[in-house]
């Protein structure tokens, strides 16, 4: 009995020793979506320095696009490394189409160390719903 108490203890002191403690604490990030009226507010009342950032293709923005904007193409070879080159640190209001692109984009984005993103639910597609202007 002495002997398998000695045994559960051996292997506690080995659990705790290999967890590795605490994890390390995330930095502060915010990557959220948000409806078309709260994309609205954050363009008329958000932050001075918000990017626009549509990843459709070049021809879908030269159709119409959020004021502002800026274009990524998704389906660009160097997608990732275009993304890497911009600004981490101001907030971003991410979009494409239906919510698709922008969706797979969100953990490029996160593992890039992005620490701001408001990711368009819906895409442009909601944005015109609400009946929200366009750029062209």
């Amino acid at each position: 009995m002495q002997r398998l108490a000695v045994v559960a203890v051996v292997v506690a002191v080995l659990a705790a020793a290999c967890g590795g403690g605490a994890p390390a604490a995330a930095p502060d990030r915010t990557l959220v979506q948000v409806d078309a009226a709260r994309a609205a507010t954050l363009l008329d009342e958000g932050p001075a320095d918000l990017v626009v950032l549509d990843v459709r293709t070049p021809e879908e923005f030269a159709a119409g696009h959020l004021p502002g904007a800026i274009n990524v193409d998704f389906y660009a070879s160097d997608f990732a490394d275009q993304l890497d080159r911009l600004d981490k640190d101001v907030p971003y209001l991410l979009y494409c189409r239906s919510g698709n692109r922008s969706g797979q984009t969100m953990p490029i984005l996160e593992d890039l160390g992005f620490s701001e993103v408001y990711e368009l639910a819906g895409g442009i597609l909601s944005w015109e719903a609400a009946g929200l202007p366009l750029e062209r």
